[in-house]
């Protein structure tokens, strides 16, 4: 399944590449994807997981860029 998202106040291209990077290391992703102009979040995981996996994909945003919200 894949599903994109608004992030809102994600401040910086370097911060939108870490999310990027540690969204793609969870177990079940298949890809995603972070951009910083269009400020928003593409995820393509497993279609039994998918919830539990963008749950965890927000706690990462967050450690990353604490002000940065994912609308889900």
């Amino acid at each position: 399944m894949k599903k994109t998202f608004k992030l809102i106040d994600l401040d910086c291209a370097n911060c939108a590449a870490k999310m990027e990077r540690a969204i793609k290391k969870i177990d079940g992703v298949n890809d995603a994807s972070v951009s910083f102009m269009a400020q928003r979040l593409t995820i393509d995981a497993d279609d039994a997981r998918f919830d539990e996996i963008l749950q965890e994909a927000v706690k990462l945003c967050r450690r990353v860029e604490p002000d940065c919200t994912i609308v889900l």
